[in-house]
């Protein structure tokens, strides 16, 4: 496995907080893509097609991240009840 960027959350199921700057990078772009699309797309496209363009761009954006998270996370994605 390649260097784990973010560390497995201790309940539940999914990635926790990151462990380098890699996965701080990942989180703080994907962050900021979120923040501002609808401003990105209110400019570029105006008011009436805006809502449409950032849920668009949203759902484009989400699949990759999440894949990259869990390809990433130290110990995989799976249940964790906090003995582990």
């Amino acid at each position: 496995m390649p260097k784990p960027w973010f560390a497995p959350k201790r309940y539940g199921y999914g990635a926790g907080l990151p462990l380098c700057w890699e996965g701080w990078a990942l989180l703080l772009g994907y962050a900021t893509a979120v923040l501002f699309l609808p401003m990105i797309s209110l400019y570029v496209f105006g008011i009436s097609s805006a809502p449409w363009i950032s849920l668009a761009m949203l759902i484009v954006l989400t699949p990759p991240f999440v894949v990259v998270a869990r390809r990433r996370t130290k110990g995989g994605w799976r249940w964790r009840n906090g003995r582990d």
